[in-house]
């Protein structure tokens, strides 16, 4: 009875101070999460006052925010869109691969971590938080904008590219042989594959079986429909992220936008708890040692995401400011980055790539909701600025000669009198 009590107090007083966090943000119109991490890293591993009784179903929680990030994102699009994306923008991925992959190989080849570290940290830098993101694009109102189609595109390639490079992770840190490893790729890429095939064949069979018009029923049939598909998913070695994504893309037209109705509520109260959670297990004390390098790699890869963004949506005909907004809001890392990690950590290969990854990440989710805010504005106020500097020259160079001649007229007058 005491542990119940506890637990409830701790819980309680976790959500309260969510939605205290919550509102000060909305008050200063930005969003809340750096305020959600920095709670986390408050009350967490080393920090002022670490829990004890609900830290289990604050996991729980946050595992379940990262699904319903991803379904909520799913149910923005339907598959013939997805497919239609990922024809047009597969490029797109092959660019942001290698833009953002290799400054992670580099730097842990560069402090001597071996090639094993070296694909692991490459990971950990080349893919984007899509629960952050897809929280940055709701607060912000850009569900609707034109460049959204090309930073879920990339994001969905990256979600789908996990269901190929984690099994490889996987195999790489146990020593497995080829032939094992090959097996376990395989069985990851066919259950995606068939996933993605009934989304894109069946998606209209799904909606009518999970259709009704009691909000009840439909709330209970698609939250447990999706966590059902993503549990399996997850048990197969494919991403539960991938799998919740696919859920949303099948549903579609009344289904798809009566169950957003009703699970955003449930997706803003657990996508919180995931950030809480994210900070709750990161050692405070553990930061300042890496905090250099993985500044040094925030910073690049800040970069790199941009220009990845910036180029997608410019290769799909969107205007400059939309790529700007592309390029900024795809910064942000997250869940992906710290699973990765934490499979290295688990397997011991190098010790310090667990506080230099957790490191990296805290920057750049904190970092990224500035970026995907503001890059545009700044970048729109730097073009500015530069075309009214170049538009002055010629006028300056105008007004010297006719200011000299003025001069002359002057002193030749003076002369005369």
């Amino acid at each position: 009875m005491h542990s119940s009590a506890v637990f409830l107090i701790e819980f309680g007083a976790i959500i309260l101070g969510l939605g205290l966090l919550g509102r000060f943000a909305g008050r200063f119109r930005f969003s809340p999460i750096p305020l959600y991490l920095i709670a986390g890293l408050a009350f967490g591993e080393g920090g002022l006052l670490p829990l004890g009784a609900s830290e289990e179903f604050v996991a729980i929680g946050a595992e379940i925010g990262v699904i319903l990030l991803l379904l909520m994102l799913g149910l923005e699009y339907t598959a013939s869109d997805l497919v239609s994306n990922l024809k047009t923008q597969y490029a797109a991925g092959l660019v942001d691969a290698a833009l953002n992959a290799l400054p992670g190989a580099a730097m842990a080849l560069l402090l001597g971590w071996g090639p094993v570290a070296a694909v692991v940290l490459a990971g950990v830098t080349w893919i984007s938080s899509s629960g952050v993101i897809a929280k940055v694009m709701g607060d912000l109102g850009r569900l609707g904008n034109r460049e959204t189609p090309v930073i879920l595109s990339i994001l969905v390639l990256e979600d789908l590219a996990m269901a190929v490079y984690l099994p490889i992770i996987t195999a790489l840190l146990a020593g497995v042989s080829l032939a094992a490893g090959s097996v376990t790729l395989a069985i990851a890429l066919g259950v995606a594959g068939l996933v993605l095939f009934l989304a894109v064949r069946f998606g209209r069979v799904i909606s009518r079986f999970v259709s009704s018009d009691d909000p009840e029923k439909l709330l209970l049939v698609v939250l447990g429909l999706t966590l059902l598909v993503a549990g399996i998913a997850q048990q197969l070695q494919v991403s539960a992220a991938v799998g919740a994504f696919l859920v949303g893309i099948a549903l579609s037209g009344e289904v798809a936008e009566g169950a957003h109705n009703l699970l955003s509520p449930l997706r803003d109260l657990f996508a919180a708890v995931f950030f809480v959670f994210f900070g709750l297990h990161t050692d405070p004390a553990s930061i300042p040692p890496v905090l250099l390098p993985a500044l040094a790699l925030a910073v690049v890869t800040a970069g790199t995401k941009i220009a990845t963004g910036y180029w997608a949506a410019r290769r799909a005909g969107i205007s400059v400011k939309g790529r700007w907004r592309a390029g900024g809001t795809l910064v942000a890392r997250g869940e992906f980055s710290i699973v990765i990690a934490g499979l290295a950590v688990t397997a011991g290969i190098e010790p310090a790539l667990g506080p230099l990854a957790t490191a990296y990440v805290l920057v750049l989710v904190i970092v990224g909701p500035l970026t995907a805010r503001y890059t545009e504005p700044v970048a729109t106020w730097l073009t500015g600025r530069r075309t009214r500097v170049r538009a002055a020259r010629p006028a300056a160079a105008e007004v010297m000669p006719e200011a000299l001649e003025a001069v002359d007229d002057s002193t030749a007058g003076r002369r005369g009198a």
